[in-house]
């Protein structure tokens, strides 16, 4: 994540099983949140801040920049479940800042 308000890269492919750790190299904070309607089925939604929806990541957003990743820290997930996974940066949302994984 950085100041460019991009996750960098944008798409990765990794395999079942890894964690993925998003760094924060800029010096703004940013989130990780997926889009709950476009991971895979059946598998755990994720977001920094330990939220399970994507509502409860927005309202924790809201209330106190709960799920921010500050400057020089970093938020990790692991996926099990084989599939694509969007995600985005709830405050950058609007500049673009989405990612992507391919879980094979």
């Amino acid at each position: 994540m950085t100041d460019s308000l991009a996750f960098e890269p944008k798409k990765i492919q990794v395999e079942a099983g890894t964690t993925v750790t998003f760094d924060n190299v800029g010096s703004i904070g940013h989130t990780v949140t997926a889009y709950e309607d476009k991971i895979p089925d059946g598998a755990s939604y994720f977001a920094s801040g330990g939220f399970d929806s994507l509502q409860a990541a927005k309202d924790g957003y809201s209330n106190g920049m709960k799920g921010n990743i500050p400057k020089g820290e970093s938020y990790e997930v692991t996926l099990e479940t084989t599939g694509t996974y969007e995600y985005y940066c709830i405050p950058h949302e609007m500049n673009g800042m989405v990612g992507q994984i391919k879980v094979v």
